[in-house]
């Protein structure tokens, strides 16, 4: 009996599907160059392998049993994937990584992240590419220190709102993604919201602040406007720290383009404190590589590139809802 895990060859698998395709073995032995007595000496060969009966032998037409209906089924799934990783080898010969894993900082817009992958994943490398570049996007959230530790610890491969005040361990470019600013907020009908002239800490203290939480594992997590002896909510998004404001769950610094749409429907109210006003720097950063970008996967040299739009950078850092004007 032939050894089954020498019998699925690509070749017997086609076999099955051109059989059924063609509906007996005559048509089919005509499709494949073959006389029909070598097509079906090949069917035997494979059905002794696998121990099962493929087709009905009661029907001059080619009837498949259940048992190939299923080999067929798999068989037509083995050889798409089949075709797909020989494609992904040609194409990643070509300069495409096989994976590149992105950080995003909780504050950049995701709408806009996303139009990114929408247009990466329609890149073709020539006109007659069909399948779009070879690598495989891996995106991830993280929060302040967060951010860049997922960067230098090399679990990304580029990075989007990092803060420039990090130490640089080396091989790490790192290029400006723009300015947000941060207003501080609350629900209409919050204690503070009536309240006039600046927000002094004293009289912050007394009430509960919302704070996202730093994604480090490793290095020191960051504690941004956070008061001693405060009474704080840690939430792990500056979307669920939206939320948490909008439903009068305590008080807290958001985004001004995040904030924006709210303050704007009434939804939110700012007021301003005594501490100045925060304004966050923010950078993209990427793993370098000996050569400058010339060394890079092509994928890494792509997303680069739509970075050198200032277009593209206000839009990461400012429209989170609707068109950017």
């Amino acid at each position: 009996m032939p050894d089954r895990s020498h019998a699925l060859t690509p070749e017997a698998l086609n076999m099955m599907d051109t059989i059924a395709r063609t509906g007996s073995f005559a048509a089919a032995a005509r499709e494949l160059g073959k006389v029909p007595s070598a097509l079906t000496y090949n069917v035997r060969q494979l059905e002794e392998a696998l121990d099962v009966l493929l087709f009905d032998r009661s029907s001059r037409q080619a009837r498949l049993t259940a048992a190939g209906t299923e080999l067929l089924h798999e068989g037509r799934r083995l050889l798409h994937e089949m075709d797909a990783v020989a494609n992904r080898v040609r194409r990643v010969a070509s300069g495409w990584e096989t994976q590149l894993s992105i950080s995003v900082e909780d504050i950049v817009s995701v709408p806009t992240v996303f139009e990114l992958v929408q247009a990466f994943c329609e890149v073709r490398a020539s006109p007659d590419d069909r399948e779009g570049p070879a690598t495989r996007l891996r995106l991830r959230s993280d929060v302040m220190t967060g951010t860049w530790e997922a960067l230098i610890t090399g679990q990304v491969d580029l990075a989007l709102g990092v803060s420039h005040q990090h130490i640089n361990p080396g091989g790490i470019e790192l290029r400006p993604l723009g300015e947000v600013p941060f207003v501080f907020c609350m629900a209409p009908r919050h204690a503070l919201a009536a309240a006039a002239g600046p927000l002094t800490d004293a009289e912050l203290v007394h009430h509960r602040a919302v704070a996202v939480a730093d994604t480090a594992q490793r290095l020191t997590p960051a504690t941004v406007n956070l008061l001693p002896g405060q009474d704080v909510l840690t939430v792990p998004t500056m979307r669920a720290k939206l939320e948490a404001l909008l439903r009068n769950l305590g008080c807290g610094f958001l985004p001004e383009p995040l904030a924006r749409t709210h303050l704007e429907a009434g939804t939110l109210v700012q007021r301003d404190t005594a501490r100045a006003a925060t304004v966050a720097s923010m950078h993209y950063a990427w793993r370098a590589e000996r050569g400058g970008t010339l060394g890079l996967g092509r994928a890494l040299q792509w997303w680069l590139a739509q970075l050198e739009s200032p277009t593209t950078r206000r839009a990461l850092l400012e429209r989170h809802a609707g068109p950017l004007d």
